[in-house]
């Protein structure tokens, strides 16, 4: 029997994705990681996708009040591993522990490009348009 691919993530690595995310918040935030550009730099984690063999965790964040995010991802990763023995005691059930890779999570910035483009004013007058045409 062959199973289907598909590229959802399945139920497992969502749930592992959760647990690795919640970890590496708990690392960040106890200050573990000695590099004075994390140290000083409030980073949201949004989410954390596992590969499908769960070797690899892929984390989207955020540094908040930052205006270069480039430094501090490129802090991030070259903490990577130091961060990944961290993570030891928070999954213990894990066969083997994840390479973790950070990224930009610029999810929020296209966000907001919707959200400009929704209130621009052709937007506007092509929404009221399609409103007068229903009355008639």
């Amino acid at each position: 029997m062959t199973r289907a691919t598909s590229s959802a993530p399945s139920q497992r690595m969502l749930r592992v994705g959760e647990q690795v995310r919640a970890a590496i918040t708990q690392v960040l935030q106890r200050g573990d990681v000695r590099d004075t550009l994390i140290e000083k730099t409030v980073i949201s984690i949004s989410e954390v996708r596992m590969s499908p063999d769960l070797k690899h965790a892929t984390a989207y964040v955020t540094p908040l009040g930052v205006k270069d995010h480039d430094a501090v991802i490129e802090a991030l990763n070259r903490n990577s591993k130091f961060i990944r023995g961290r993570l030891g005691p928070h999954l213990r059930q894990m066969k083997y522990m994840p390479d973790v890779r950070f990224l930009d999570d610029t999810s929020f910035d296209n966000y907001k490009k919707i959200d400009e483009l929704l209130r621009s004013p052709e937007v506007a007058r092509d929404l009221a348009a399609e409103d007068g045409e229903d009355d008639k």
